[in-house]
């Protein structure tokens, strides 16, 4: 009812939307897959050079986007929850040397080789990755910084 008292109905075609437990579960997955496959691409952009360093967000462009996503209600801040634990998940399996894909990797060389690298060879080339992750981590963090502070 409006404030007038008059009646006011909906004309037109509504969508119906299957509410079961199966087409929940679907839709999860369905939007995880969907979702993981776009973080794939953006992944394949940076390694085939489109994509710029100042694409990328740290710390403080997650506090931004997530002061975005409350806007959206507790659904907008479940899925930026949901994209930053796939992105995390996705970017672990790299196969830099820190990472948990850089330690798989090591272990199918190891196979490849039926002999295991050397401890002392595994710490160097962990360090290497852990400092390159470490300077990586600084260069995100000041585009941050000059992107939402010093412009």
């Amino acid at each position: 009812m409006t404030t007038s008292g008059k009646k006011v109905g909906v004309i037109g075609i509504t969508e119906h939307l299957d509410d079961s437990f199966q087409a929940k579960i679907l839709g999860g997955f369905t939007q995880t897959f969907n979702l993981g496959g776009r973080l794939l691409s953006a992944l394949w952009s940076m390694v085939t050079g489109h994509f710029s360093l100042n694409d990328l967000g740290g710390p403080v462009a997650i506090f931004a986007t997530t002061s975005q996503a409350t806007r959206g209600g507790i659904a907008g801040v479940m899925y930026f929850l949901a994209f930053l634990s796939l992105n995390l998940a996705i970017i672990n399996l790299i196969p830099i040397p820190g990472l948990d894909g850089g330690k798989f990797l090591l272990n199918i060389i190891e196979a490849i080789r039926h002999k295991p690298v050397s401890e002392k060879t595994e710490t160097v080339i962990t360090l290497i990755g852990f400092a390159f992750l470490m300077l990586l981590m600084i260069l995100v963090t000041w585009n941050d910084i000059s992107r939402y502070f010093l412009h």
